[in-house]
């Protein structure tokens, strides 16, 4: 049984990260595969009628939490459902046991485990190290501070896009109907400036995808920390441009990940599609 361990060693934080995440999400896709086919899990509502939880995404959780608190107990946590320790460390995890709920629902393979070690009080970009596990796929992609991005321990780099009419692009919609009405609108003006557009419906395997080039660029507003905490670094640290829908420091109003070749490009069009 590994021994509680408080330092900062960001190899250390990456590779409990991945173990953390790796470990929940092959869980919950154990528990997936049990139900029949067709036939969707059990489920809550959360922001809306249409944002799910289901048992495996608390479960997932709880699992995270316990062993953080049992390795590090004085970590603060931050976790989607619910999770909120405070510490006294400096290091503050963000954890999304199942990012893209509505895909694990139906089923879909699109959904990750999300687990990201953060500096206390620092914007969510001064990550420490951080994991995304896509069950599915068997797909680990991690990073961490100043070490590079991995996919399955290989390294990952973004794409060489330098315009976004060749560009493929990710995005998101929020639950909210007033907010889905304002994000298809700049949808509908952005669509014919790019190649495509693609929405996975999970932040943290979109920043990904961003990182490894399988995306050139990603947007989207609304996010919370744990969507974004580990999906950032990891882009960040395979070469992505990474802010703000203004330029500044990603946040719950906006965050963007690019190939440096069109993020400029991107934040002008994004501008122009929202006024």
């Amino acid at each position: 049984m590994p021994r509680a361990d408080q330092s900062a060693d960001p190899t250390k934080l990456r590779t409990l990260a991945e173990g953390l995440a790796r470990t929940a999400g092959t869980a919950a896709l154990a528990g997936r595969r049990e139900l029949p086919i067709g036939q969707p899990p059990a489920h809550d509502t959360k922001s809306s009628l249409t944002d799910p939880v289901t048992e495996f995404d608390r479960a997932a959780e709880a699992y995270i939490v316990n062993e953080l608190r049992r390795l590090r107990p004085n970590d603060a946590i931050v976790g989607e459902e619910g999770a909120a320790d405070i510490g006294t460390s400096g290091i503050e995890w963000h954890i999304d046991p199942i990012d893209g709920t509505a895909n694990f629902l139906y089923d879909l393979p699109a959904w990750c485990t999300s687990v990201a070690a953060v500096r206390s009080g620092r914007p969510i970009t001064d990550a420490i190290a951080g994991a995304v596990y896509v069950p599915v796929t068997d797909e680990m992609f991690s990073a961490h501070a100043g070490g590079g991005a991995t996919l399955n321990n290989l390294p990952i780099s973004v794409s060489k896009a330098d315009a976004i009419s060749m560009s493929l692009i990710g995005t998101g919609f929020s639950y909210l109907d007033d907010r889905r009405v304002l994000q298809a609108n700049r949808i509908g003006s952005l669509l014919p400036q790019v190649r495509d557009i693609r929405r996975y419906g999970s932040a943290a395997i979109d920043l990904a995808f961003v990182a490894c080039g399988r995306l050139d660029a990603y947007f989207e507003e609304h996010l919370n920390s744990w969507d974004m905490a580990a999906g950032l670094l990891i882009a960040n640290e395979a070469g992505a441009e990474v802010s703000g829908f203004d330029g500044g420091v990603p946040d719950e109003l906006g965050a963007v990940a690019a190939a440096p070749g069109i993020h400029a490009a991107l934040l002008a069009a994004i501008k122009v599609a929202s006024s």
